[in-house]
């Protein structure tokens, strides 16, 4: 009996493994997915899956090259014949672009797919360089993912250090993942090499407020508005002040920085926005 019991068991699993094999999870977001085959997920009325491959062009950004399309039968990928007029469609993802399922390597496999496609290798031409990975970087900051972007920075930063637009980017990385004492170091540096590059007296002073060293912030975001052209940059360094004194209930030095924000944010109203939530929220703890 217990023989019994336990053959049965064995089969069991052995169905249940089998018809994982063709589990599609729809759990990934296409930047976790580069250098990737997936499939994308199929409306309900359909009963094919779109599927392609996932990379970072150095200029374009994300790109999915779409392959063509599979149905599942009988717990088996089949692949559908690709249409020539439609071969090598490629679409630039954008953030609501959505969760992919990453194809395990007997999807792969059922789907007769190399493990990457040749071409890719056009893309890949230049990725030791300063400029490839710079550009890397930025894609991942630029979509959130500050974490997938250190990396290659810190790689860049380690071959040229004060490379054009390098240092901004690593520290946003830094700034955006809470590292923000690592974010000072970069800066520190960066302003000591150019002291007239006003993006990184922002960055500075972010640094600053968010370690709550305001006399520090302030000072930064003062030199940082005295030298920029950009009455949007300048708001933004006024409307974290004024935010921060919002928080520390000190009403002299938040109309000082509210007037600031007023005064900059004239064509850009998003920020005047905040101002007047403070104002309206001042006695409230």
């Amino acid at each position: 009996m217990r023989r019994i019991i336990l053959i049965l068991i064995l089969i069991s699993n052995i169905g249940f493994s089998q018809s994982n094999l063709t589990e599609l999870k729809f759990d990934t977001k296409y930047f976790n997915a580069v250098d990737k085959w997936v499939a994308f997920p199929k409306k309900d009325v359909d009963s094919t899956y779109a599927f392609g491959f996932i990379y970072l062009d150095n200029q374009a950004g994300f790109t999915f090259n779409y392959e063509a399309k599979f149905t599942i039968k009988e717990q088996k990928l089949i692949k559908i014949g690709t249409d020539s007029t439609v071969s090598f469609m490629k679409y630039r993802l954008e953030p609501n672009t959505s969760l992919v399922s990453v194809l395990t390597n007997h999807q792969i496999s059922e789907l007769n797919l190399p493990k990457q496609p040749k071409w890719i290798s056009i893309y890949k031409k230049g990725s030791e360089q300063v400029d490839y990975l710079k550009n890397e970087g930025y894609h991942f900051n630029h979509v959130g993912a500050s974490d997938l972007a250190l990396q290659p920075l810190l790689k860049a930063y380690e071959i040229e250090p004060h490379f054009d637009g390098l240092e901004f980017e690593l520290s946003f990385a830094y700034n955006h993942l809470g590292q923000y004492n690592k974010a000072i170091q970069i800066l520190e540096k960066a302003i000591q090499n150019n002291p007239e590059n006003f993006y990184f007296y922002r960055e500075l002073g972010f640094s600053y407020v968010n370690l709550n060293q305001i006399d520090k912030a302030e000072k930064i975001y003062r030199k940082g508005i005295e030298i920029s052209d950009n009455d949007f940059e300048k708001s933004e360094m006024a409307v974290n002040m004024a935010q921060a004194y919002f928080k520390l209930k000190n009403k002299e030095k938040f109309d000082e920085w509210a007037r600031l924000t007023k005064k900059y944010a004239t064509n850009d109203k998003r920020y005047l926005q905040y101002i007047e939530y403070f104002e309206q929220n001042w006695d409230k703890k």
